[in-house]
């Protein structure tokens, strides 16, 4: 997370707990005479609902106004995570243990920067995954971006995939052929 990011996460993160939400990070990214600030947020045991966002929006805004962390135009943007929710640090890793998640990294380790892995772990500020390749131990400030890899099917969002090889494949016939 970039030293503006953090800034903004420390500034704002009071407001957002004193509205019984939890701010899970933020994305700050300035482009030429202008910027978009995302923030994610969390509602603690229920889903996030439109009128959270609009809560958030209207009081930080307000923060922001006053304390103006950001010196070009930016526009604000309030998010619940979603199901590919994104992971800022290692606890938020550390929930979702057993869960798959896409990563990106600052630096390449054992020659990659990025990749799918399932969640293994979580000790001190090191990121612990299972990987293709092997176990990997990733220091949680090399991680640039991370989000959890929903599972569809589990969620009944997609169908059981066929099963595949000896006698799971089926021929099309085709309309011609009796």
């Amino acid at each position: 997370m970039s030293g503006k990011a953090t800034e903004i996460i420390e500034l704002l993160s009071p407001t957002v707990v004193a509205l019984g939400l939890e701010l899970l990070g933020v994305e700050f990214s300035p482009t030429g005479t202008s910027a978009m600030l995302r923030l994610y947020i969390d509602a603690p045991g229920r889903l996030v609902a439109i009128e959270d966002c609009e809560a958030v929006s209207r009081e930080v805004a307000a923060v922001l106004d006053v304390n103006d962390p950001i010196t070009s135009a930016y526009t604000l943007e309030v998010s619940s995570p979603g199901i590919d929710r994104p992971l800022f640090t290692a606890e938020q890793f550390g929930r979702f243990i057993g869960e798959q998640a896409r990563v990106t990294l600052r630096m390449a380790q054992d020659g990659r920067r990025r990749f799918q892995a399932r969640i293994t772990g979580v000790e001190g500020d090191d990121v612990l995954l299972a990987h293709e390749a092997g176990d990997m131990r990733i220091a949680h400030d090399n991680i640039e971006k991370a989000r959890l890899v929903p599972d569809l099917v589990a969620l009944g969002l997609a169908a059981q995939p066929k099963p595949s090889g000896p006698g799971g494949t089926r021929r099309k016939t085709p309309k011609n052929e009796s």
